[in-house]
């Protein structure tokens, strides 16, 4: 039988931005206030702080992106400590951190979390009836990778 992990009705969302995503995303997170607060939040630097003033409500404060909350980020979904990343990437200008961003959004899915990285997205994920009760992510089983023969 695969492994399995329950995801609590009070999820853990990581809210992560771009520096011209930065207000979209702080936008959306004020739109969705009252079903945020129901969720204990994370962010990276500037964007955990911004939205923790603009919204009043309480934001775990990881490093900034490009210093090290790009990874925080990557580790906490590998230990199982995230539910669900909001990650407003900006799709048409390089980053210097690129291959952090690309490891993270890699984690995501291999991790079998939430995920979204637009407004349409994020909207569709947070008002879904999923996200009202608890709910079974069945964990991928990495055993064949672990056990590969690397001779």
């Amino acid at each position: 039988m695969a492994e399995q992990r329950k995801l609590a009705v009070e999820k853990r969302i990581a809210l992560v931005a771009h520096d011209k995503k930065k207000k979209d995303l702080s936008d959306w997170c004020l739109t969705n206030k009252d079903v945020l607060a129901k969720h204990e939040l994370f962010g990276t630097g500037t964007t955990a702080k911004m939205i923790s003033e603009r919204l009043g409500l309480p934001v775990n404060t990881l490093f900034s992106g490009p210093l090290g909350g790009d990874q925080q980020i990557g580790s906490m979904i590998a230990e199982g400590k995230l539910d669900f990343l909001v990650f407003f990437w900006d799709p048409m200008e390089a980053q210097p951190h690129d291959s952090d961003v690309k490891a993270l959004l890699r984690l995501a899915v291999a991790w079998n979390i939430i995920i979204a990285n637009n407004r349409t997205t994020a909207d569709f994920i947070l008002h879904s009836e999923l996200m009202k009760d608890d709910y079974v992510v069945t964990v991928p089983d990495f055993s064949k990778y672990l056990s590969r023969d690397l001779t």
